[in-house]
């Protein structure tokens, strides 16, 4: 009997041993088969599987594709190599990748890869391309979740899809991420969330735990200290991503002035210590405008004045900082 028909079979039998451990185990091959581009037989695995009835209070039988809408999916592109993050997080992240890509020797001797990741941070510091690195290391699918599809206004609308997102996620080796987590990772305890709130952070935990470890679960919060306490323990690798120090920030300006088409004028370490304390994302914007300035000016004028008048005009933005020490006074 073919290989495919054999699975066909177990699966419809329902085995009378451990459904939990089989679902498992043909959900990774039903990822397997469809990362090779074998979809008919993965989607006839998916459908079979679906037939099988296990034990279980938080799944939910569903067709492969149900829980696309809930997901953007993008091609990875930014790599490890090209981000500028502590050496902490690179070395961390290097050693899950590697346990991802030799899972097979884990697994030999009874252990699983890790694949839970939590990134805390201030925004625009690379927890978002971190996690689309990992997905580009692994040669996997990189999937964002989609809150505005996933999030319904009746009861137990979000815990059903969320239950379908979570089906659709384990067809296929990928990223999953979960950006600004604490939106709905809330603290249980809060006295000014909902019941239905606090069940959908109930059942999203067991979902993630319940995941197969080809799936790499990334979650990212501006705000660690909104998210409940259950959720630290259910991520291997809690990582801080914070601002760039002011030697990080010069590499990048670096990186960023090596691309323009004349030089700037004056030194990254020069113009990384008049902005201060920034993310790199800032620092990004303040280059594409200073190139959009240039192409503008037709070659009127020249990158070293157009750097100059914006270092100026920074001293007069709106800080982050300053906003969120306003609504504190205001609050206190």
């Amino acid at each position: 009997m073919a290989r495919s028909d054999l699975l066909l079979s177990i699966v419809r039998a329902g085995v009378t041993g451990d459904q939990a451990a089989l679902r498992s185990s043909v959900e990774a091959v039903v990822a397997d088969e469809r990362n090779k581009n074998h979809n008919v037989l993965a989607d006839r695995l998916q459908r079979a599987l679906n037939t099988v009835t296990v034990a279980s209070p938080v799944r939910a039988v569903s067709s492969s594709h149900a829980g696309r809408d809930s997901i953007l999916e993008t091609e990875p592109r930014q790599r490890l190599e090209d981000l500028i993050v502590p050496l902490p997080v690179t070395h961390q992240i290097g050693q899950l990748i590697e346990e991802q890509h030799r899972a097979d020797l884990l697994r030999a001797h009874g252990l699983q890869p890790r694949n839970r990741v939590l990134l805390s941070g201030p925004p625009g510091n690379g927890k978002t391309s971190i996690a689309e690195a990992i997905a580009e290391a692994l040669a996997v699918q990189f999937f964002t979740v989609r809150y505005d599809a996933l999030v319904g206004s009746y009861l137990g609308e979000t815990n059903m899809r969320l239950a379908r997102l979570f089906d659709y996620a384990r067809t296929v080796p990928c990223v999953l991420f979960f950006d600004e987590f604490d939106s709905i990772g809330k603290e249980r305890g809060d006295i000014h969330e909902t019941g239905e709130i606090k069940r959908v952070v109930s059942f999203l935990l067991m979902q993630i735990d319940q995941l197969p470890s080809y799936v790499v679960t990334v979650a990212a919060t501006n705000h660690a200290e909104l998210l409940d306490r259950a959720v630290w323990r259910r991520f291997q690798l809690r990582l801080s991503l914070p601002r760039p120090s002011r030697d990080a920030l010069a590499i990048f300006l670096d990186r960023q002035f090596a691309q323009w088409p004349e030089e700037p004028g004056m030194r990254p370490e020069t113009v990384a210590m008049k902005l201060g304390s920034i993310s790199y994302a800032e620092a990004l914007e303040l280059c594409q405008t200073i190139r959009r300035q240039h192409i503008l000016s037709l070659g009127a004028r020249n990158l070293r004045d157009i750097l100059r008048e914006q270092i100026d005009f920074w001293s007069t933005r709106v800080r982050i900082d300053e906003v969120d020490a306003k609504q504190t006074l205001s609050s206190s």
